[in-house]
Protein backbone atom coordinates (compact mmCIF):
# COMPACT_ATOMS: atom_id res chain seq x y z
CA UNK A 1 0.00 0.00 0.00
CA UNK A 2 3.00 2.30 0.45
CA UNK A 3 3.62 3.59 -3.08
CA UNK A 4 6.02 6.39 -3.98
CA UNK A 5 4.95 8.35 -7.03
CA UNK A 6 7.17 8.38 -10.10
CA UNK A 7 6.73 8.23 -13.84
CA UNK A 8 6.78 4.43 -13.89
CA UNK A 9 4.07 3.80 -11.31
CA UNK A 10 0.79 2.18 -12.19
CA UNK A 11 -1.61 3.64 -9.68
CA UNK A 12 -3.77 0.93 -8.21
CA UNK A 13 -7.08 1.26 -6.46
CA UNK A 14 -6.99 1.31 -2.67
CA UNK A 15 -3.55 2.94 -2.71
CA UNK A 16 -2.03 5.66 -0.56
CA UNK A 17 0.61 7.49 -2.56
CA UNK A 18 3.43 9.72 -1.29
CA UNK A 19 4.01 12.51 -3.78
CA UNK A 20 2.98 15.85 -5.25
CA UNK A 21 -0.69 15.50 -6.17
CA UNK A 22 -0.36 17.44 -9.42
CA UNK A 23 2.36 15.10 -10.69
CA UNK A 24 0.61 11.99 -9.37
CA UNK A 25 -2.76 12.89 -10.89
CA UNK A 26 -1.06 13.21 -14.29
CA UNK A 27 -0.56 9.43 -14.05
CA UNK A 28 -4.31 8.88 -13.76
CA UNK A 29 -6.40 8.46 -16.88
CA UNK A 30 -8.90 11.14 -17.84
CA UNK A 31 -12.35 10.60 -16.28
CA UNK A 32 -11.08 7.65 -14.23
CA UNK A 33 -12.39 8.54 -10.74
CA UNK A 34 -16.02 8.74 -9.66
CA UNK A 35 -15.85 11.24 -6.80
CA UNK A 36 -13.33 13.61 -5.24
CA UNK A 37 -13.40 14.58 -1.57
CA UNK A 38 -10.47 16.62 -0.36
CA UNK A 39 -9.20 19.05 2.26
CA UNK A 40 -6.48 21.18 0.63
CA UNK A 41 -4.34 23.74 2.46
CA UNK A 42 -6.30 26.90 3.27
CA UNK A 43 -3.49 29.30 2.21
CA UNK A 44 -3.18 30.74 5.73
CA UNK A 45 0.27 29.48 6.76
CA UNK A 46 -1.37 27.66 9.66
CA UNK A 47 0.66 26.58 12.67
CA UNK A 48 -0.96 24.29 15.23
CA UNK A 49 -0.53 24.86 18.95
CA UNK A 50 2.13 22.16 19.02
CA UNK A 51 4.06 23.72 16.14
CA UNK A 52 2.92 21.36 13.36
CA UNK A 53 2.37 22.93 9.94
CA UNK A 54 0.77 21.98 6.61
CA UNK A 55 2.91 21.78 3.49
CA UNK A 56 2.19 24.46 0.84
CA UNK A 57 -0.19 26.34 3.14
CA UNK A 58 1.90 29.48 2.59
CA UNK A 59 1.30 29.88 -1.16
CA UNK A 60 -1.34 29.39 -3.88
CA UNK A 61 0.95 28.34 -6.73
CA UNK A 62 -0.49 24.81 -6.65
CA UNK A 63 -4.16 25.78 -6.43
CA UNK A 64 -5.23 26.20 -10.07
CA UNK A 65 -3.05 23.36 -11.44
CA UNK A 66 -4.39 20.97 -8.80
CA UNK A 67 -8.04 21.71 -9.56
CA UNK A 68 -7.36 21.52 -13.28
CA UNK A 69 -6.06 17.97 -12.79
CA UNK A 70 -8.95 17.10 -10.48
CA UNK A 71 -11.38 18.18 -13.17
CA UNK A 72 -9.58 16.13 -15.82
CA UNK A 73 -9.46 12.87 -13.84
CA UNK A 74 -13.05 13.14 -12.57
CA UNK A 75 -15.69 11.27 -14.56
CA UNK A 76 -18.24 13.29 -16.51
CA UNK A 77 -21.41 14.21 -14.62
CA UNK A 78 -19.78 13.60 -11.24
CA UNK A 79 -19.17 15.49 -7.99
CA UNK A 80 -16.21 16.97 -6.17
CA UNK A 81 -16.33 18.30 -2.60
CA UNK A 82 -13.53 20.54 -1.40
CA UNK A 83 -13.03 22.07 2.00
CA UNK A 84 -11.63 25.60 1.79
CA UNK A 85 -10.52 28.53 3.90
CA UNK A 86 -12.99 31.40 3.99
CA UNK A 87 -10.23 34.03 4.04
CA UNK A 88 -9.25 33.02 0.51
CA UNK A 89 -12.61 31.82 -0.78
CA UNK A 90 -12.18 34.01 -3.88
CA UNK A 91 -9.00 32.18 -4.87
CA UNK A 92 -10.61 28.78 -4.42
CA UNK A 93 -13.69 29.76 -6.40
CA UNK A 94 -11.56 31.18 -9.18
CA UNK A 95 -9.61 27.89 -9.33
CA UNK A 96 -12.82 25.83 -9.48
CA UNK A 97 -14.32 27.87 -12.28
CA UNK A 98 -11.08 28.09 -14.25
CA UNK A 99 -10.86 24.29 -14.17
CA UNK A 100 -14.41 23.92 -15.50
CA UNK A 101 -16.36 23.03 -12.37
CA UNK A 102 -19.79 24.41 -11.59
CA UNK A 103 -20.68 25.26 -8.01
CA UNK A 104 -23.73 23.26 -6.92
CA UNK A 105 -23.87 23.59 -3.15
CA UNK A 106 -22.20 24.56 0.08
CA UNK A 107 -21.68 22.69 3.35
CA UNK A 108 -21.18 24.00 6.87
CA UNK A 109 -19.72 21.83 9.61
CA UNK A 110 -20.44 23.31 13.07
CA UNK A 111 -17.72 22.52 15.59
CA UNK A 112 -18.27 21.65 19.23
CA UNK A 113 -15.22 23.72 20.09
CA UNK A 114 -13.44 26.97 19.14
CA UNK A 115 -10.42 26.37 16.92
CA UNK A 116 -9.13 29.96 17.16
CA UNK A 117 -10.25 33.42 18.23
CA UNK A 118 -9.62 36.68 16.41
CA UNK A 119 -12.46 39.03 15.55
CA UNK A 120 -14.84 36.12 16.15
CA UNK A 121 -14.54 32.63 17.60
CA UNK A 122 -13.92 30.15 14.77
CA UNK A 123 -16.53 27.42 15.25
CA UNK A 124 -17.19 25.89 11.87
CA UNK A 125 -15.59 24.45 8.73
CA UNK A 126 -16.99 24.79 5.24
CA UNK A 127 -16.82 23.05 1.87
CA UNK A 128 -18.06 23.57 -1.67
CA UNK A 129 -19.98 21.00 -3.68
CA UNK A 130 -18.71 21.11 -7.27
CA UNK A 131 -19.99 19.41 -10.41
CA UNK A 132 -18.31 18.33 -13.62
CA UNK A 133 -20.95 18.25 -16.33
CA UNK A 134 -24.55 17.70 -15.29
CA UNK A 135 -24.64 15.20 -12.45
CA UNK A 136 -28.02 13.85 -11.36
CA UNK A 137 -29.44 14.98 -8.06
CA UNK A 138 -29.00 12.37 -5.30
CA UNK A 139 -31.93 10.07 -4.68
CA UNK A 140 -31.80 11.03 -1.00
CA UNK A 141 -30.23 14.52 -0.62
CA UNK A 142 -28.54 15.23 2.69
CA UNK A 143 -28.64 18.47 4.65
CA UNK A 144 -25.87 20.99 4.11
CA UNK A 145 -25.17 21.36 7.85
CA UNK A 146 -23.21 18.36 9.16
CA UNK A 147 -21.98 17.83 12.70
CA UNK A 148 -18.21 18.01 13.11
CA UNK A 149 -17.01 15.77 15.92
CA UNK A 150 -13.68 16.75 17.42
CA UNK A 151 -10.92 14.52 16.08
CA UNK A 152 -8.37 15.89 18.53
CA UNK A 153 -6.08 16.60 15.57
CA UNK A 154 -3.84 13.92 16.99
CA UNK A 155 -2.75 12.52 13.63
CA UNK A 156 -2.74 15.72 11.56
CA UNK A 157 -3.05 19.42 12.49
CA UNK A 158 -6.24 19.79 10.41
CA UNK A 159 -7.59 16.24 10.81
CA UNK A 160 -11.21 15.87 9.70
CA UNK A 161 -13.52 13.43 11.51
CA UNK A 162 -14.46 10.33 9.53
CA UNK A 163 -18.06 10.71 10.70
CA UNK A 164 -18.41 14.01 8.80
CA UNK A 165 -16.93 12.59 5.60
CA UNK A 166 -18.90 9.35 5.42
CA UNK A 167 -22.28 10.87 4.45
CA UNK A 168 -20.64 12.94 1.70
CA UNK A 169 -19.18 9.82 0.10
CA UNK A 170 -22.33 7.76 0.62
CA UNK A 171 -24.46 10.43 -1.05
CA UNK A 172 -22.30 11.72 -3.90
CA UNK A 173 -20.25 8.69 -5.00
CA UNK A 174 -21.94 5.86 -6.87
CA UNK A 175 -21.96 2.42 -5.20
CA UNK A 176 -18.56 0.68 -5.46
CA UNK A 177 -17.16 3.83 -7.09
CA UNK A 178 -13.62 5.18 -6.84
CA UNK A 179 -12.95 8.07 -4.45
CA UNK A 180 -9.90 10.32 -4.90
CA UNK A 181 -8.37 12.53 -2.20
CA UNK A 182 -5.39 14.48 -3.60
CA UNK A 183 -4.63 16.04 -0.18
CA UNK A 184 -5.16 12.95 1.92
CA UNK A 185 -3.38 13.98 5.12
CA UNK A 186 -3.81 11.25 7.72
CA UNK A 187 -6.23 9.30 5.52
CA UNK A 188 -9.64 10.10 6.98
CA UNK A 189 -11.32 10.34 3.55
CA UNK A 190 -9.93 6.94 2.60
CA UNK A 191 -11.15 5.34 5.80
CA UNK A 192 -14.60 6.84 5.24
CA UNK A 193 -14.56 5.56 1.64
CA UNK A 194 -13.74 2.05 2.78
CA UNK A 195 -16.50 2.21 5.38
CA UNK A 196 -18.94 3.31 2.69
CA UNK A 197 -18.02 0.38 0.45
CA UNK A 198 -16.08 2.45 -2.08
CA UNK A 199 -12.54 2.10 -3.40
CA UNK A 200 -10.04 4.92 -3.06
CA UNK A 201 -6.82 6.58 -4.10
CA UNK A 202 -5.13 8.94 -1.66
CA UNK A 203 -2.20 11.26 -2.34
CA UNK A 204 -0.15 13.02 0.35
CA UNK A 205 2.96 15.17 -0.10
CA UNK A 206 4.25 14.96 3.47
CA UNK A 207 5.99 11.63 4.08
CA UNK A 208 5.17 11.69 7.80
CA UNK A 209 1.41 11.99 7.26
CA UNK A 210 1.59 9.51 4.40
CA UNK A 211 3.09 6.99 6.83
CA UNK A 212 0.37 7.70 9.40
CA UNK A 213 -2.39 7.24 6.80
CA UNK A 214 -0.83 4.03 5.53
CA UNK A 215 -0.68 2.62 9.05
CA UNK A 216 -4.33 3.54 9.67
CA UNK A 217 -5.41 1.78 6.49
CA UNK A 218 -3.32 -1.29 7.18
CA UNK A 219 -4.97 -1.57 10.59
CA UNK A 220 -8.34 -1.92 8.84
CA UNK A 221 -7.16 -4.62 6.41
Amino acid sequence: MNITANAENTIKRNSMINGDCIHVMKQLSTASVDFILTDPPYLINYTARDGRKVRNDDNAAWLKPAFAEMYRVLAKDSFCISFYGYRHADKFIHAYLAAGFRMAGHFVFPKRYTSSTRFVREQHECAHLLVKGYAKEPAYPIGNVIDFAYSGNKLHPTQKPVSALYPLIDTFCKPKGLVLDPFAGSGSTLIAARGAGREFIGIELDSNYHAIATKRLEALA
